[in-house]
């Protein structure tokens, strides 16, 4: 191999490390009630319902900032989108530290959807998929969500550590929110000095350059972002593997409950309920990631089969779970099944816009049909928080946890139906003929 060969390969994986640390980090104070859902109901004064509104209002804002991303993403260089939304997300943390009133919180929530939905995660995935080539879009995405889940885990932890060894107190609480601020903060001012910019953010051509010599690459270059636009949205294929996102993802939202549910169920420690949600929610990608990618690109070569095949594991498992004694089985047995439906899930989400390369989306408009996907599928983030939050607290007890794992199965019987229609078309495009 050449030292030229070499040199594109660590730039490669330099580039691939550096987008880990921060998809690791941006989403921490977002998803503050993975690690401390019941000290936010203690001590900023929290409901169920308030907490799955910010989510879901959040979830909205998100909604209309990936919708943005279909232009910005193809449009606005990652060396300035990735360290603007990391600095931004840090400044909105130092003020979610002063437990600040309802409303205050909800617009918190707000910006840092914007920043981490709008900003990052479209930038961060059209720059995975460009970095690996069509037989290893499993893989590189896999270890993308294990590199998340170790970032994730030790950060959790380090903020987990700072509330315990402050007394799990409201002071331990704000300084765990400071911890979640000044990490991604330092990432991206480190970021902004690694990163190279886009050579040209909405297309490399020789007309782009052309038109920089006349003085009009600004114009070219919103003319090309536009059309990356109008040729994702008229892309049928694009719209099946968003959709096929969509359900996944209202699986996942309900991955949040299986916290508050062992609570209810089995009267699990605060402490131990901490733990065991930032290995629910963080640890659990580091198995599930590389797993989903081996199998999808080593076994079956497909992700959209895999997706298939989790979908039914997955709902059945949920089904089975949902209508369990509860009452009359150990604890153990309760974690081992949430966490297995966990890593099931998180094994999903590390592949599921992998199938952009199995279905032939064109690698020009990558940031668009990404930003694309991001918008439809991330959308449950808008209103199933909202949902099942508000289930919980109108039916008290196991029977609210119940109809929220129903509802989970619901959307696995929907993906896999999806699933199954896309490897038809898949299979439709090999064999026109057949």
């Amino acid at each position: 191999m050449s030292q030229q060969a070499k040199g594109k390969i660590e730039k490669k994986w330099i580039s691939f490390g550096i987008l880990m640390l921060g998809a690791g980090t941006i989403y921490k104070l977002g998803f503050l009630k993975d690690a401390f859902y019941v000290p936010m109901q203690e001590f900023m004064g929290l409901s169920h319902t308030q907490i799955g509104t910010a989510m879901s209002v959040a979830g909205l804002i998100s909604t209309f900032g990936f919708l943005a991303s279909i232009y910005l993403t193809d449009r606005v260089s990652k060396k300035v989108m990735i360290p603007l939304s990391l600095i931004s997300i840090c400044v909105c943390g130092i003020f979610l530290s002063t437990f600040p009133s309802y409303p205050v919180f909800l617009l918190i929530y707000c910006l840092l959807a914007v920043c981490a939905d709008m900003l990052y995660w479209p930038t961060m995935l059209k720059t995975v998929r460009l970095l690996g080539n069509e037989d290893e879009q499993g893989r590189m995405f896999g270890i993308m969500e294990a590199g998340r889940g170790l970032m994730d885990t030790i950060i959790a932890f380090g903020a987990l550590g700072i509330f315990s060894a402050l007394g799990s107190t409201a002071t331990g609480l704000k300084m765990a929110i400071l911890f979640y601020s000044v990490v991604p903060g330092i990432i991206g001012i480190i970021m902004y000095f690694l990163l190279d910019s886009d050579d040209a953010p909405a297309g490399s051509t020789a007309d782009t350059r052309a038109d920089a010599v006349h003085g009009a690459d600004s114009v070219s270059a919103n003319k090309r972002a536009w059309e990356n636009v109008m040729r994702a949205l008229k892309n049928k294929n694009i719209w099946l593997v968003s959709f096929n996102v969509f359900f996944v993802y209202s699986v996942y939202c309900g991955l949040t409950y299986f916290i508050p549910f062992l609570e209810a169920a089995y009267a699990l420690p605060a402490a131990l309920v901490g733990v065991y949600g930032i290995i629910n929610q963080y640890g659990l990608k580091m198995l599930g990631g590389p797993v989903g990618g081996f199998i999808t690109d080593k076994v079956l070569h497909s992700a959209t089969r895999y997706l298939q095949i989790a979908f039914v594991v997955v709902g059945l498992i949920l089904v089975v779970f949902s209508l369990l004694p509860h009452q009359a089985i150990g604890i153990l047995l309760g974690m081992v099944i949430t966490l297995g439906i966990s890593a099931c899930v998180y094994s999903m989400r590390a592949i599921f816009f992998a199938p952009m390369d199995e279905v032939h989306v064109p690698r020009e408009i990558t940031g668009s049909a990404m930003s694309m996907g991001s918008f439809i599928g991330y959308l449950p983030g808008a209103f199933m928080y909202a949902i099942y939050g508000g289930i919980l607290d109108r039916f008290e007890g196991l029977a609210g946890y119940r109809i929220v794992y129903m509802i989970m199965a619901a959307f696995a019987a929907g993906g896999f139906f999806l699933s199954t229609y896309i490897l038809k078309t898949i299979r439709q495009n090999k064999n026109p003929e057949g």
